[in-house]
């Protein structure tokens, strides 16, 4: 057994990624909007509705995982040597 809870486990994954919790929330307030909306949609089929919901909900998660990658690369290579060097200097 782990001696680490689900909760515990969950917030640690978040502040490791903190984007992977702001697309899955986009995605689900996406496709929610998408559907309230489904009624206003005047003469444009259901199937072309989905579409453009599928299509926006995606954008959105690859938008924040592309953010996400962004800023793991500049954390593991620009900051890291930077506090590195400043180490060093220091010594």
């Amino acid at each position: 057994m782990s001696d680490e809870d689900n909760d515990s486990k969950f917030m640690r994954k978040v502040k490791e990624n903190p984007f992977v919790p702001i697309g899955l929330a986009g995605c689900v307030a996406i496709v929610g909007y998408r559907l309230m909306k489904i009624k206003s949609r005047q003469d444009t089929k259901l199937s072309v509705h989905l579409i453009h919901m599928r299509v926006a909900a995606q954008g959105f998660v690859v938008g924040a995982m592309t953010i996400g990658v962004l800023y793991s690369m500049y954390k593991d290579y620009i900051v890291k040597p930077r506090e590195k060097q400043k180490a060093l200097a220091e010594k």
